[in-house]
This record gives C-alpha cells, sequence and structure tokens, in this order.
C-alpha cells in the first residue's frame, strides 16, 4: 500500500494475482513446446518480419527466436537457453518440467496450501532424485577405444528428436566419427575443431564427413591448377602484398629511372619472401610429381599470386583463423608467422587439394590427410531452412557424444528414468518425510511423469493407460520405457535408447529451483507507462 501512495502509476499484483500469473506464464509456455518433445514431436515454424522462414523443432532455437513479453516466461526461457549452454540439450524438457511443477503446485495451493511448504518438499524431492540418479546411471568405460556403439545409440536418440528418422540415422555416424576424429588422449574435447560448412546444392541425404578441411574460398588466380594430389601444405599467416608505410612518407624523383628503382624497391621486400616460399618448394618437389599449396591467413596481391602460379603453387589467401588451427591439426606441420627459415618439417601433407564452384561460391577440399585431429562436416541441402535445421541437429549431437564420453555414463531414455525415479520418490522417500512437506515430494514426483505423458501425447497414444502400463511394470522390478509406435512398454537398453546423464542432473538441478523462485514471489511491481519516461 505505501508503493502505491509514493507511486500512483506503478501496477502492482498482490498475493494470489502474482502467484497465478506466474503459474499461468508457466503453463503457457509448457503448451506452447511440450508438443515438439520426443521424435514424434511437431515442427514449429517461424516467420520473421521481413517474411523469412525458418522451421524448427530444436526447443533453444525456439526460446531465442520467439519474443517472449511475459516477465517470468522469459526467466524460464533463460533457464532452458542455460541448459542448452551447458550441456547442448534438454531445453525443451527443462520448460515442461517448470511448467508440470508450478501445475502441481497450483492444486495444493487451490487447496489452502502454504507456497514455502512446498518449496520445502520439492527440495528434498531434488535431492532425493539426484542421489536416486546416481545409482540409476549407465557407467560406460571410455579408454583409448571408447564403445562406438553406447556413443551412437545416444546421438541417434538425440538426433531423432530434431530430424526424421533416416537422416538422423545417417547423421548418427558422421557425428560420432567426428568426435573421435578430433578426441585426443588426456585433453578436453574441443568442438570447435568440427567445422560445420553449408553448401546449397543436392539434398540433406548427401550430408558427409570429410576428414580434412572444406574451405569457403579457392585460388585467385586463373592459371592455378584447380586439382591436385599429393600436396604439400604451407600453413601461414605473412603479408605477401605491398603494404604502405605506417608514417606519411612520400616518394620525390627528378627522372624516370630514379622512379623505377624506387617501384623496384618497394616490391622487392615482398618477392624476396615470395621468393622464399619458391625455393621450398623447389627442394621438396624437385624429382617427384607431388604438388605445393600455400594457404595464407594474411593477403597475397595479384603480382604475387603470378609469381606463385608460375611456380606451380596454389595460393589461398585470407583463411580464417579458426581454419589455421584446424588446418595444422589435419595435416600436421607448423603455421608459420615468418618466411625467414622456413624447413621442410613445417609442411603438412594431404594426398588431395581440390576445388568445388557452386555458382559464384568456391569452395576447396583439402582431403586424404595423415592422422587428421580436425575434420569437417559437410551440410548440404536445397534451401536454407534445412540446412539450418541440419545444423541445430549436428550441434546437438556433437555435444551429446562430448558429454558421453566426459561423462562416462549413460541414463537409460524413453521416459524410463522419469517413472523410475517418481516410484521411488512415491514408494520410499516420502515415507522419510515428516508432515506437510510430503505433498511438495509428492507433486515433484508428479510433475516428473510429464516427460512420458507428453511423449505418449505427441505419439497419439492415450496418456492414461500408457502411464499405468509403464507404472505396473515398474512396481513388479522391470525398469520399461515408452514404445512409440505401440504405445507398449519397451526395456530402452535393448533398444539403444539412452539420454545424456549430464542432462539429467542439470534438468533437475535447474528445474524446481527456477519453480520454487517463482512460487515465492506474492507480490509483482511493475512500472507503469508513465514511470518509464523521465518528464
Amino acid at each position: 500500500m505505501s508503493l502505491r501512495v509514493l507511486n500512483p502509476n506503478a501496477e502492482v499484483l498482490n498475493k494470489s494475482a502474482a502467484l497465478h500469473m506466474n503459474i499461468n506464464a508457466a503453463k503457457g509456455l509448457q503448451d506452447v513446446l511440450k508438443t515438439n518433445l520426443g521424435p514424434k514431436g511437431t515442427i514449429k515454424m517461424l516467420v520473421g518480419g521481413a517474411g523469412d522462414i525458418k522451421l524448427t523443432k530444436d526447443g533453444n532455437t525456439l526460446l531465442k527466436e520467439m519474443q517472449i513479453q511475459n516477465p517470468t516466461a522469459i526467466m524460464i526461457a533463460r533457464t532452458a537457453v542455460a541448459q542448452d549452454d551447458i550441456s547442448g540439450d534438454g531445453t525443451t524438457s527443462t520448460v515442461i518440467f517448470i511448467g508440470e511443477l508450478m501445475k502441481q503446485s497450483e492444486r495444493c495451493i487451490d487447496e489452502g496450501m502454504h507456497p514455502r511448504v512446498l518449496v520445502d518438499g520439492f527440495e528434498i524431492a531434488k535431492r532425493a532424485t539426484l542421489q536416486f540418479l546416481e545409482k540409476f546411471k549407465t557407467p560406460v568405460v571410455m579408454g583409448d577405444e571408447p564403445d562406438k556403439e553406447i556413443l551412437k545409440m545416444v546421438a541417434r536418440t538425440t538426433l531423432r528428436t530434431k530430424l526424421y528418422e533416416s537422416l538422423a540415422d545417417q547423421l548418427t555416424d558422421i557425428v560420432v566419427n567426428a568426435v573421435l576424429c578430433i578426441r585426443k588422449p588426456e585433453e578436453a574435447i574441443d568442438l570447435f575443431m568440427v567445422e560445420l560448412m553449408h553448401m546449397r546444392h543436392k539434398f540433406d541425404v548427401d550430408t558427409r564427413l570429410v576428414e580434412g578441411l572444406v574451405l569457403d574460398h579457392g585460388s585467385r588466380h586463373p592459371d592455378m591448377k584447380r586439382r591436385a594430389e599429393n600436396c604439400y601444405i604451407l600453413t601461414c599467416n605473412v603479408s605477401l602484398e605491398y603494404e604502405k608505410s605506417e608514417v606519411n612518407a612520400g616518394f620525390f624523383y627528378s627522372n624516370a629511372e630514379q622512379r623505377e628503382a624506387m617501384v623496384a624497391a618497394e616490391r622487392r621486400q615482398v618477392d624476396e619472401k615470395v621468393r622464399r616460399i619458391i625455393e621450398l618448394k623447389n627442394k621438396v618437389c624437385s624429382g617427384n610429381d607431388n604438388n605445393f599449396v600455400v594457404i595464407n591467413q594474411k593477403g597475397i596481391d595479384p603480382p604475387s599470386l603470378d609469381l606463385l602460379a608460375r611456380a606451380g603453387i596454389i595460393a589461398l589467401r585470407r583463411a580464417k583463423r579458426r581454419n589455421m588451427e584446424r588446418l595444422v591439426l589435419a595435416c600436421g606441420g607448423e603455421a608459420v608467422n615468418s618466411v625467414d627459415d622456413l624447413t621442410p618439417g613445417c609442411l603438412g601433407w594431404a594426398g588431395l587439394v581440390y576445388e568445388h564452384v557452386l555458382g559464384e561460391e568456391k569452395y576447396t577440399f583439402v582431403e586424404n590427410v595423415k592422422n587428421p585431429y580436425s575434420c569437417t562436416i559437410l551440410i548440404k541441402g536445397p534451401n536454407d531452412h534445412t540446412i539450418a535445421q541440419i545444423k541445430d541437429a549436428v550441434r546437438d549431437g556433437l555435444r551429446a557424444v562430448k558429454n558421453t564420453i566426459e561423462d562416462e555414463a549413460v541414463v537409460l531414455g524413453a521416459g524410463a528414468f522419469e517413472v523410475a525415479a517418481r516410484q521411488y520418490l512415491v514408494n520410499e522417500v516420502k515415507k522419510t518425510v515428516e508432515g506437510r512437506a510430503q505433498l511438495g515430494v509428492e507433486a515433484f514426483a508428479d510433475a516428473l511423469l510429464v516427460v512420458p505423458k507428453t511423449l505418449a501425447e505427441n505419439a497419439g497414444l492415450d496418456t492414461q493407460d500408457v502411464i499405468i502400463a509403464l507404472k505396473g511394470e515398474h512396481d513388479r522390478g522391470n525398469i520399461v520405457g515408452l514404445n512409440q509406435h505401440s504405445g507398449d512398454p519397451i526395456d530402452p537398453q535393448m533398444e539403444g535408447i539412452f539420454d545424456n546423464y549430464s542432462v539429467k542432473r542439470q534438468i533437475i538441478n535447474s528445474g524446481p529451483v527456477i519453480a520454487s523462485q517463482l512460487l515465492l514471489v506474492d507480490e509483482v511491481i511493475r512500472a507503469g507507462r508513465n514511470m518509464r519516461k523521465p518528464t
């Protein structure tokens, strides 16, 4: 009341109004995203102001692209996007779990229960569920040679929720091989060493893994070869073009000879650098039919290009800095910043270098490299939104494989963990809790069931039948998930449906925290229209 006396323009929502605004916002966001969950989920079409279309069922993309007005919904969306940043997946699950926690809480609060008691119950249930997750997870041994089949199962489970089945199965091998290619023993996996390159060309099933590198530009001289085999690769960051002096300087000459001498002196510095590169080429390529490729991060001017072309060298200029790191990892050798002491030891090797022209775009492929620690996933598709959809899915697939290698554990999917955790909370944990906090534990347990319920709903199955069947099997001691085709319980381990341990842990950690904060809000003070503009 005192605030209203101080500022009559502020909008104030009291007790139950504030709580119901938060609950409705969470339920509203849940209703938008829940149809996207799982392999049978539907696709959303986002149309921008300029008419650009984006087709996606990736929760992270939707939450970033959608313009959300409600402050509570924005808060939930940020939590879900943070979930994606940390573990690479689980955005849709986070949103629907928070929404379901709020929905279960609404029932109890309408019956006169205080939110604080519910929140205490949530906290107990969260700790118990995390302990249960530690027991429930399936350890996976990741030595020097990880079990490829397990990695494929995890990647397939993730990709099938984003793309149609046959394409997801094809991308599974690509994603697993890409991560295993860049993996170095005793070092963290750097997914930036997998280049995602796209070409608007052919069909989505033509997407492939290139064990090497694909650069999005070509050589700049018409006389250079378009295809070369057995190539030495020189990766350098050297300016091969004339650069003006840093201070203001001018040339003064009294006759043509002096001018010629000055122009020659200007070029001499650059020509000397080019000459050293040509000398190295002659040293390593004389007496054999090997080729020589220069990939430079800085510029190469036309006279230098001409000299290199005459010497039979393929030269590419202005490569991205990231690609310089990838090139060295893919081809071997080392990146040089000066041409003063070039040796054959700093050269990389590629069995094949060729140029592909697509419309006005040029792509250079560096393939058949020895022991690559960097690779390229070449995404193809007939239009931009297909490419964008595959790109998002591949990014999530790479993160899923990386998480599995780092966690050294997986969790049974298809809703099996959620049902098992719910039975554990209701049958064991609830009995150890005293007082009304039991209702908080029960609400949390029922909220966990939102995942199998939504999976069943999206597959066009009867949710009640499915949940009863799953609970019955779990009570008999069988750990089962949901078969989305028939609605029958299945063993996820036999079907190869696995989720990431770190994703599950993050969902259980972050969901109740946000739900608890929203439940404890009893007053919302929103700046009035007149407060926003200083008069």
